[in-house]
């Protein structure tokens, strides 16, 4: 199993391949904005400016601008608020029976918080060059899922099939420590180089549970999700780390305009799926299943400008992000994960 985040796929529908389970149970929080009150205040469009510690993260050239040595902290509340699919009607009418009474999907709300530190980093500028160390919270997400009674056109009872009702959960944690160091190659222009070690730590468990029993009425009745009725279990672990490079440019073109820009590089991790028949299985091979495979974070590639009025008050900020969310399932066909374009703009206006 080679291709990327297939081990994943292979947890959410190896017996269902259900394409709506799959997109239910693979809701994952991935954010790419960048650290630091004021690069939120300019709408994430940062890369142009780059003139405070966060520049590590965003775009290492700008730390050059920086003229004594500086600190940077922040705290972050994450707060999710995650749709799945808890039950209904994937195809075909209602019998109207028991808890199959609605023609539609029925969707529920999973909900997590997290507080605590996000970033933390500290810059050394010498003569031409700035160095940086920092640490970053890159991810942290968590979600809890069950569907209960998802019917299908069928051949079971009444023309109907159930889909295994599932409960399970997600955790993931991606904290990074990196090195950062930028060099001015002339007045107006300076290079950065930031080296990222990420450690990712991802858990999802799922549990697959047939009815409370072989009748009718338990068909179309809400499960008890009964140890003794488990068809079988999985298990997606991810405790991988590995390295990534950030390279950027920041480029003052004119008194009162100046460009940025830098490329992440991606980076993958491996992780493994394990899968292991209940009670209540069904299948003639009883045996464990075990698969590995990798993940890819994507690389990301971000170019922006800003203007600074000839009194200095106002600054006007615009920035293009692109995510090669692509890369996730490169060499398959079969999976693909469109990119992404994400435009910022903000402005500033200084009173005093």
């Amino acid at each position: 199993m080679t291709a990327r985040l297939r081990f994943l796929i292979l947890a959410a529908g190896f017996l269902l391949g259900s394409a709506i389970h799959s997109q239910a149970i693979l809701t994952l929080e991935l954010g790419y904005s960048n650290p630091g009150a004021r690069s939120l205040g300019f709408g994430g469009a940062f890369v142009a400016l780059a003139d405070d510690a966060t520049a590590a993260y965003a775009n290492p050239a700008g730390l050059v601008q920086l003229t004594r040595p500086e600190i940077s902290i922040e705290g972050r509340l994450w707060s999710y608020k995650t749709p799945y699919v808890f039950g209904g009607r994937a195809s075909g009418a209602p019998t109207g029976i028991g808890i199959d009474t609605t023609p539609d999907l029925r969707w529920r709300e999973s909900t997590a918080d997290f507080s605590g530190l996000s970033f933390l980093s500290y810059v050394y500028p010498l003569k031409k060059w700035s160095l940086a160390l920092y640490r970053h919270q890159l991810a942290r997400f968590a979600s809890a899922f069950a569907t209960n009674g998802l019917f299908a056109e069928g051949s079971t009872y009444l023309e109907t099939d159930r889909w295994i009702d599932r409960p399970g959960s997600t955790d993931l944690s991606v904290v990074s420590w990196a090195f950062s160091a930028a060099r001015r190659i002339t007045d107006a222009f300076s290079l950065g180089l930031t080296l990222a070690y990420h450690d990712v730590d991802m858990d999802l468990e799922t549990t697959a549970y047939l009815p409370d029993d072989d009748t009718l009425a338990a068909f179309f009745a809400p499960s008890s999700y009964l140890p003794e009725r488990s068809a079988w279990r999985t298990s997606t672990q991810v405790h991988d780390s590995n390295t990534e490079a950030t390279l950027g440019f920041f480029w003052r073109t004119t008194e009162r305009w100046s460009l940025g820009g830098f490329l992440r590089t991606g980076f993958g991790v491996s992780g493994r799926w394990d899968g292991w028949p209940g009670p209540a299985s069904t299948t003639d091979d009883r045996r464990d299943w075990h698969f590995t495979g990798n993940w890819e974070f994507p690389p990301v590639f971000g170019l922006g400008t800003a203007y600074n009025t000839r009194d200095g008050r106002v600054t006007l900020r615009f920035e293009w992000d692109y995510v090669a969310y692509s890369a996730i399932f490169e060499g398959d066909p079969a999976e693909t994960i469109p990119d992404a374009n994400e435009l910022h703009l903000g402005g500033e206006y200084v009173f005093l």
